[in-house]
């Protein structure tokens, strides 16, 4: 292997993407806007809201104090009230699941909507179905609070961002730049060179992977400066679990590059991948409570087991031992991609 062949190579796509200024600026843009959306939406709070239908109420905005409802019901967290003229404009909302829980102001008895195909509609009817019953100093409970410091959305959904991001430009910019040079007659020069198959691939890979830890440090650091993310882990483990995912998906970036000629056939094949795994591997919501069968399906994504370790640094304060079989497993994806990768690939089809 010619090392000076590899560097000129790795120099050249290098060059490439950062000449590219749109493609470039959008690598940090867009894990960035979506943090910042998110961030602001939620307010950098943990918890899911009720939104409450009120009528007859001559505004959107209402006053919680001059509601003719029960007064521990008003008094209940995460509560939102919504006010609304008549009865059809709130149902009409109760139906399109705008809202999750319909309330006629008033003196008792009390009339109220839900939904039955709605879960929020159910757990709303039971808060204000015990804000009528005896008051909270009667009841035969005692209360106890978790310790520790809680986990906002925010700092449980960035890792899933990052990560996100990274399976996106691993796999559209290795799978279909190097189909597209191979459609355009570029590969098929480079062939009558002597530069080999080999160090073609290695100089791909590590270009994207330089890349995506570079546009990981940048994203980090920016939005850590707005949002301070609680990190209780080591950062520097966290960099070595994000540095092996990325090879992991640069290595399964190459599989898809290995064969191919079509823009658009490659394209089909790296959304049927690349969609299923950014929605099984926990990267906007957590699989808890889903079927067996889907857990286990989504241990076949690199993804999956790069945010697992990730965010068991992050929130758990979890070392490299404690997430040792994350990182063995990506390892052996990344060998057996490579592996794959490096025996299909083909300068001309």
């Amino acid at each position: 292997m010619s090392f000076k062949r590899l560097w000129s190579i790795l120099k050249a796509r290098n060059l490439e993407f950062f000449r590219d200024r749109s493609a470039f600026g959008w690598n940090f843009l867009f894990p960035f806007l979506l943090v910042a959306g998110f961030g602001i939406i939620f307010g950098g709070k943990s918890y899911t809201e009720y939104k409450i239908g009120i009528f007859p109420s001559e505004s959107k905005q209402v006053s919680i104090e001059r509601l003719n409802i029960p007064q521990r019901f008003k008094d209940m967290s995460y509560l939102k009230f919504i006010g609304f003229s008549n009865a059809g404009e709130g149902l009409e909302k109760l139906k399109h699941h705008r809202i999750d829980f319909l309330l006629k102001a008033g003196d008792g008895p009390h009339q109220y909507w839900i939904s039955d195909a709605s879960p929020k509609g159910y757990v709303v009817e039971q808060m204000f179905k015990a804000s009528l019953i005896a008051p909270a100093s009667e009841l035969n409970a005692e209360k106890k609070e978790i310790q520790g410091s809680a986990i906002r959305y925010i700092d449980w959904l960035f890792p899933g961002i990052l990560a996100m991001n990274m399976m996106f430009s691993a796999l559209w910019g290795v799978g279909y730049v190097v189909v597209r040079y191979r459609k355009n007659g570029v590969l098929k020069r480079l062939k009558v060179t002597p530069l080999t198959a080999f160090e073609y691939i290695t100089a791909q890979a590590i270009s994207r992977i330089f890349l995506l830890m570079f546009t990981l440090v940048i994203v980090w650091t920016g939005c850590d400066l707005i949002f301070a993310f609680n990190v209780q882990g080591s950062y520097i483990d966290l960099f070595i679990i994000f540095f092996l995912g990325s090879l992991s998906l640069t290595a399964l970036g190459l599989v898809l590059a290995s064969r191919g000629t079509s823009e658009e056939f490659t394209t089909g094949i790296l959304n049927f991948i690349s969609w299923p795994m950014m929605f099984l591997s926990e990267v906007w919501f957590s699989l808890e409570g889903a079927p067996g069968w889907i857990k286990s399906f989504a241990k076949i994504f690199p993804l999956t087991h790069m945010l697992t370790a990730a965010r068991k640094v992050m929130h758990d304060s979890a070392g490299l031992i404690d997430v040792g079989p994350e990182i063995m497993i990506l390892s052996l994806m990344t060998l057996g991609f490579l592996t794959l990768g490096a025996a299909l690939f083909s300068w001309n089809k």
